[in-house]
């Protein structure tokens, strides 16, 4: 990784396999000191289909953060404030990218009147989110393919 700023931009439908990459990467590789290999294979599962992914990320407002013309991250924000998906590339991790991603979406938010963000954190982002202004609301235990993952209902009031 450069120490270049990452470039925050608009989904486009080429950007649908780097995305599912960098998805792969981010679970498999920074969430499997948090997770177990069979927790890591339910949730990244390898039979995830390439064009209901594709389908999903372009109807989902998704942003993706962009260095040297690399996809190295990657959210989304619905209207109510929720955001389903933040992955960061391992490589890219602690570069300031998952900052970049977390303030264009609360710029979002904030410019559509949405009072509050939230998210359901996984074990290895939480500590980013609370970070960032977030408070757990409720620990989760989510069902994945036969396995048991933790993760955390997050909120930040929008002021």
């Amino acid at each position: 990784m450069s120490g270049t700023a990452p470039v925050i931009r608009r989904y486009r439908a080429g950007d649908a396999q780097a995305t599912l990459d960098v998805f792969y990467r981010a679970i498999r590789v920074t969430a499997s000191r948090d997770y177990d290999p069979d927790q890591l294979a339910a949730w990244a599962s390898p039979d995830i289909d390439s064009t209901e992914w594709a389908t999903y990320r372009k109807e989902a407002e998704t942003w993706v953060a962009e260095v040297d013309g690399t996809v190295v991250g990657f959210t989304d924000i619905d209207s109510t404030g929720y955001i389903d998906m933040m992955f960061v590339d391992p490589h890219a991790g602690r570069t300031g990218v998952a900052t970049a991603l977390l303030d264009r979406v609360t710029g979002i938010a904030r410019s559509q009147g949405i009072g509050e963000l939230t998210v359901n954190a996984s074990l290895t982002a939480r500590p980013f989110f609370e970070r960032r202004g977030f408070t757990v609301i409720a620990e989760q235990r989510v069902e994945r393919r036969g396995s048991v993952l933790t993760n955390f209902r997050m909120h930040s009031p929008l002021r």
